[in-house]
């Protein structure tokens, strides 16, 4: 008999294509669209509507996956998580951004959502597999192992770092061998509905729409003090939720005299004074740290021991490879970094790699240099 799969559509070309190799490979394949925010309508952080609505073009989606599925002759059913995404995704969210952190939710999204509340309810179509189409491969096996996407520039394991080996023991990425380009060639190749469709960019529940003005729905914005990190005053923020460490763009501050006209930079928080601290150029000292310590640590294979590891750390999605050395202090978990990281940011995932394995990884929580900690 076929093995059964069920596989997240999501109206986009990488879960088209991954849906179709599926079939292509003589699975019974069945599709499941998630519907994960209440696009009709805003809340703010106690649940209570707000009428300033932001539109997500879910249904857009949802109608471009249901042309997909009908080009390719496989049912597709859709699925509500609303809840449970405002429950384990959005507030994380929002109450990340209230500690003058800077989240991640694609990471809570996946871990909650994706490869957990979606399992749940693939259960009910009693499949052998569920599939995504992210850019990532697993090796099954007693302890399933997952590898980076063949495609180093879409590679996506930093996203799934918070699985566990149980939630990826079933799991098919059929996009994980290819590269973008091949994706697109066989999308256009077979006239898939979505073959030219583009990327969607930005948190999946915000959509292209402007990030500062729906964060303001949800957190009052105050606005503050920019000041230098020996306290010159050079103007106003409008709310340090809207700055993250390294950030360049938005400041407001141009040229003078006394510091001339190299490009400012957020280089620290202060909530207690609600102040944003920059410097000037893009390797300033203040944006270099050589440590941290996580917190929400997950280790996809259970029986690996972390303490003492040397491995590569991602503090960041785009970010190069760093090399580090991790160890168990006191119940916590540090990382020592082989050279001075830039803009390593509270909040953000460090994300463990032995070459193609992504190891797992946990959240930033404290970032030091020199054994100072840093004003983030």
């Amino acid at each position: 008999m076929k093995k059964r799969v069920v596989i997240g559509m999501s109206g986009g070309v990488d879960s088209s294509v991954a849906a179709l190799i599926l079939k292509q490979k003589g699975y019974e394949v069945i599709g499941l669209f998630m519907r994960n925010w209440d696009s009709s309508l805003n809340r703010d952080i106690l649940g209570n509507p707000t009428l300033n609505a932001s539109i997500c073009p879910q249904e857009q989606d949802y109608q471009d996956a249901l042309k997909v599925c009908e080009k390719l002759d496989i049912p597709l059913h859709r699925v509500d998580f609303i809840e449970e995404y405002w429950r384990d995704v959005f507030r994380y969210f929002i109450e990340e951004y209230e500690k003058g952190r800077t989240p991640n939710p694609d990471i809570m999204c996946n871990k909650y959502i994706k490869f957990s509340a979606f399992k749940d309810h693939a259960k009910t179509f009693n499949p052998d597999y569920i599939a995504m189409g992210h850019y990532a491969r697993v090796v099954h096996g007693p302890v399933a192992k997952l590898l980076r996407g063949i495609d180093a520039n879409k590679d996506q394991t930093y996203f799934l770092s918070q699985l566990t080996h149980e939630q990826l023991s079933n799991v098919l990425f059929p996009i994980g061998d290819l590269m973008k380009s091949e994706v697109r060639t066989l999308a256009l190749n077979h006239n898939l509905p979505t073959a030219k469709k583009k990327d969607s960019t930005g948190i999946c529940f915000i959509g292209e729409r402007e990030f500062n003005q729906f964060l303001n729905n949800y957190l009052p914005a105050k606005v503050g003090e920019i000041s230098t990190l020996e306290g010159d005053i050079l103007g106003q923020h409008s709310g340090l939720m809207h700055y993250t460490i390294g950030q360049r763009k938005g400041l407001g501050i141009g040229g003078s005299e006394k510091y001339g006209n190299e490009p400012w930079f957020v280089v620290g928080k202060d909530l207690d004074l609600n102040r944003l601290y920059v410097g000037q150029g893009f390797h300033h000292s203040e944006l270099y740290s050589d440590h941290c310590i996580l917190e929400a640590i997950n280790v996809i294979d259970p029986n690996r021991n972390l303490d003492q590891l040397k491995c590569t750390a991602k503090f960041r999605y785009r970010q190069k490879d760093q090399a580090v050395t991790i160890a168990v202090e006191n119940n916590e978990v540090h990382v020592y970094f082989d050279q001075p990281v830039r803009a390593v940011t509270p909040g953000q995932a460090c994300v463990f790699y032995l070459g193609e394995e992504c190891l797992g990884g946990g959240t930033i929580k404290t970032v030091t240099k020199n054994q100072r900690i840093l004003p983030y």
